[in-house]
């Protein structure tokens, strides 16, 4: 099949799977605890993707031009059997990459197996370097000692490794630098994530987000950075090289800048649902279209008419408006990872 643009002529190159809806933290800007108690009801396993749905619907994306696969959760790792996952993907004519965003929680057990089955790259969720603050940031469900374990094994695997700091004020400012600093020592690239209004539970408030332009004051009291240019079209992270020459950071500014223009990503849920943006209300249901008689060329044809009607601009029209719009109806980070 030829390539697909949406209605603002972006292409389709990137594709984030979500593989379970389930985590075992409950981080108050993605599963606040509250909601996602004992008695919250998860998506039964027949209502998810199996692998081999997963690795059918790769092959109708990769058809369109897609190289980029990304897996997600819930944090991935709960999902039985992933390497197997991985190995699918894998062995896809025209996938160049897959990488997975991860807690990193259960990484040291799975970093090796996960790397021999063909994952190229892992991105590990770690919020402060302060054992009481992550924990009151999780729910109290991991440890840092545990998630550095991890992030250890991913690269002694050959993995290569970003680390995200979601950043909120009143909760983790304070670690900014020790953040910087502790991995510029051990040379991984630090990710700065601005607090998104993702979903409709985690209590979001423009109050409560510290910008790409505050977030930098504060690396630079580690070292000077200057600006670097992306390293493809669509990188939605800023990038900001240490003048020293040793190391860089990165910022995820959805909230202050937009990166809308070049976005290329598609999302698929959990539950196989197709969405065309992090901040979406609706989705279309493909679980249901693999699981019917329909062909890869219908299913292929149904994807095509989605996106090429897509004219998603999230972040260049957030407003006041917008946000309470969409306050009760978009769809949870739970469900399609970051």
């Amino acid at each position: 099949m030829n390539p697909i643009y949406d209605q603002h002529k972006r292409p389709l190159r990137d594709l984030r799977i979500s593989v379970t809806d389930r985590c075992n933290f409950r981080c108050s800007y993605c599963m606040p605890e509250e909601i996602f108690g004992p008695d919250f009801a998860f998506l039964p396993t027949s209502q998810i993707l199996s692998f081999e749905e997963i690795e059918r619907l790769v092959k109708i994306f990769v058809s369109f031009g897609v190289k980029k696969i990304r897996i997600t959760g819930g944090e991935p790792l709960m999902r039985r059997d992933l390497p197997v996952l991985v190995k699918k993907i894998r062995a896809i004519q025209g996938v160049e990459d897959i990488a997975m965003t991860t807690n990193g929680s259960l990484l040291k057990k799975y970093a090796k197996p996960l790397a021999e089955a063909g994952l190229d790259r892992v991105s590990v969720s770690l919020d402060s370097l302060e054992e009481e603050r992550f924990a009151n940031m999780n729910g109290h469900r991991g440890k840092v000692k545990n998630v550095l374990a991890g992030i250890e094994a991913a690269a002694e695997a050959g993995l290569y490794v970003k680390i995200n700091m979601v950043v909120q004020k009143g909760k983790n400012v304070e670690d900014i630098l020790p953040m910087a600093t502790f991995f510029k020592e051990k040379q991984h690239i630090l990710r700065f994530i601005e607090y998104m209004d993702v979903g409709n539970s985690n209590g979001w408030r423009m109050d409560d987000v510290f910008s790409k332009k505050e977030i930098i004051r504060e690396v630079e009291k580690l070292s000077p950075v200057k600006a670097a240019a992306p390293n493809y079209q669509g990188e939605v992270a800023s990038r900001f090289r240490y003048e020293d020459g040793n190391g860089e950071v990165g910022v995820i500014s959805s909230v202050s800048d937009s990166f809308c223009g070049n976005c290329s990503r598609a999302r698929v849920s959990a539950e196989g649902k197709l969405y065309t943006c992090l901040f979406a209300t609706e989705g279309t249901d493909l679980r249901s279209l693999i699981r019917s008689e329909l062909s890869d060329e219908d299913v292929a044809k149904a994807i095509a008419s989605v996106w090429e009607k897509r004219t998603d601009r999230y972040s260049d029209e957030r407003s006041e408006e917008t946000i309470k719009r969409r306050k009760k109806s978009k769809i949870e980070m739970s469900h399609i990872g970051g």
